[in-house]
């Protein structure tokens, strides 16, 4: 099968919700530990020192989401340009290096979600009478 520079473009749009997407959970769990930093700063607490490493290691997460979301839009822009330089075989292992980080990256958010739901469940675990 053989592409054209018209279907790395098709990425494009995905690529960017994505990227707003990614950049909206930051900037919610980054607010989210400055309160809890705050909050345990006027009363120190083991329980919001917890949350406070699950945040963090959320955080992390969604820096290499959004680092192998970044690679990867730049390998389909850089297959776009490789194609209409006229070299195509090289356009396609390109744009196939863009997919592949671009899968990283979503398995990277389905396992930052995981930990997200798993935060939420033990969080409310007490409250709901579940043991």
């Amino acid at each position: 099968m053989r592409i054209t520079i018209t279907t790395p473009a098709l990425l494009f749009p995905a690529i960017s919700l994505l990227f707003l997407a990614y950049s909206n959970r930051f900037h919610a769990l980054a607010s989210l530990l400055r309160d809890l930093h705050a909050r345990y700063k006027s009363k120190p607490d083991p329980g919001i020192c917890s949350q406070m490493k699950n945040l963090q290691y959320r955080i992390g997460l969604i820096k290499y989401m959004q680092l192998f979301g970044v690679a990867a839009f730049f390998l389909c822009v850089l297959s776009m340009l490789v194609l209409f330089l006229g070299q195509v075989t090289a356009g396609e292992i390109v744009f196939g290096l863009s997919l592949v980080l671009l899968l990283l990256s979503l398995g990277i958010a389905m396992r930052e979600l995981q930990v997200s739901v798993n935060a939420l469940n033990l969080q409310t675990r007490d409250t709901l009478g579940e043991e």
